[in-house]
C-alpha cells in the first residue's frame, strides 16, 4: 500500500488546532465519542478542565485512573502491575536500571508506547520547557512513500527490539516488529528507537543494516521538518489522549521548581481500547494479542 493514504488522522502541525475533534472540555467528555475520535478522527484529543484543584495528588491520580477505565482497559506499565505511572524527574542517574525516558528531565525522541491509547493528566507543569510535540504517523508514511519509497519498504519489514530494562516479567530477550504495517486494510505505526538501538548494541543479536539505519534517520528527519509536528504546552488540569497507532509523540527538556511539591508531574495511563484496529501478527510477541478490540499491550507482571 504505497499509494497515498487518506484518513482523518492525517494532519500537519498547527493545522491540528482547526480540527473540531482536537480539543474539548473534560466536563462534557463522552467516552463513546472519545473512542471514536481517537480511532476514526485525528487520533489526538486534548480535554481541558480536569478538576485537579479538588484533589490531593494521590486522589487526583486515582480519579484519573477511574475515569480512564470508562474508556478502555488499563494495562500494566511495569512488572508490578501498576496502571498509573508518574511522569516526573526521579533523578535515578544514567546507569540506574530504573531510569526511563519519562522519569528524567531530558528531551525525548519521537516514539510510540506499548498500548492502543496513551493518556496523560497534567498535575504540575515545569518552570520552563516540557512542551509536547505530536506528529501524524500517517502523514510521515505518505511523505516517505513519495520521497523515498525504497526506505518505506525497509520500514515495513521487521526490526529487532531489545527487551525493555523494566520489562522484568518478560522471559524473551527480544522481539521483532515493523515500523509501518497493515492488517485488513488498517494502518499501524509503532516506533521506539531506543530499544532498536539497544538490540543493535547487543553482541548476541544481529546488527541493523545500513538501510535500516538510513530509514529510521529519514523518518526522524521528516518528523523534525518545519510545520510537520504540532507543539504545545499541556497545562495543569489538561488531559491528553493519543492513539499510538497513528501518532508519534515526544516532549522537550524541562527545568523543575526547587520545591519538590511543585515539580513537573503528569499521570500516565496505557489503555487497550474496545474499538481498536487489528494488528500485524508480528506484534503478538510484544503486545500479546493482535485482534481488533482485544486486550493488549503493557508489560507482563512478574509471577
Amino acid at each position: 500500500m504505497n499509494h497515498p493514504l487518506t484518513h482523518p488522522s492525517i494532519w500537519q502541525g498547527e493545522a491540528l488546532t482547526s480540527r473540531p475533534d482536537w480539543i474539548g472540555n473534560f466536563r462534557e467528555a463522552d467516552p463513546d465519542k472519545i473512542r471514536d475520535r481517537l480511532e476514526n478522527g485525528s487520533g489526538t484529543l486534548l480535554l481541558r478542565g480536569f478538576p485537579v484543584d479538588r484533589h490531593t495528588k494521590n486522589s487526583a491520580r486515582e480519579a484519573f485512573r477511574e475515569w480512564c477505565c470508562t474508556l478502555g482497559t488499563l494495562v500494566s506499565q511495569n512488572e508490578k502491575g501498576d496502571t498509573v505511572f508518574d511522569v516526573s524527574d526521579a533523578a535515578f542517574g544514567q546507569n540506574d536500571p530504573r531510569t526511563r525516558g519519562p522519569n528524567t528531565n531530558q528531551k525525548l525522541s519521537f516514539h510510540t508506547d506499548r498500548c492502543d491509547v496513551i493518556g496523560f493528566l497534567c498535575w504540575n507543569q515545569a518552570i520552563s520547557g516540557g512542551e509536547n510535540e505530536l506528529v501524524s504517523s500517517m502523514h510521515l508514511y505518505n511523505e516517505i512513500a513519495r520521497r523515498r519509497p525504497d526506505l518505506l519498504k525497509v520500514l515495513k519489514e521487521p526490526f529487532l527490539y531489545k527487551r525493555h530494562s523494566v520489562d522484568l516479567g518478560n522471559e524473551e530477550n527480544f522481539c521483532e516488529q515493523p515500523v509501518f504495517s497493515f492488517r485488513d486494510g488498517h494502518f499501524a505505526c509503532s516506533f521506539l528507537r531506543v530499544l532498536i538501538n539497544r538490540a543493535h548494541a547487543d553482541p548476541q543479536l544481529p546488527n541493523l543494516s545500513p538501510a535500516q539505519i538510513e530509514a529510521m534517520d529519514f523518518l526522524e528527519s521528516v518528523a523534525n521538518e518545519e510545520d510537520v509536528a504540532f507543539r504545545f504546552r499541556q497545562e495543569r488540569g489538561d488531559v491528553l489522549l493519543l492513539n499510538n497507532w497513528v501518532t508519534l509523540h515526544r516532549r522537550s527538556a524541562f527545568v523543575d521548581a526547587a520545591d519538590p511539591d511543585q515539580k513537573r508531574c503528569l499521570f500516565r495511563t496505557w489503555l487497550a481500547m474496545p474499538n481498536s484496529r487489528p494488528l500485524d501478527p508480528l506484534f503478538a510477541a510484544n503486545f500479546g494479542a493482535t485482534g481488533a478490540g482485544e486486550i493488549r499491550g503493557g508489560f507482563r507482571v512478574s509471577a
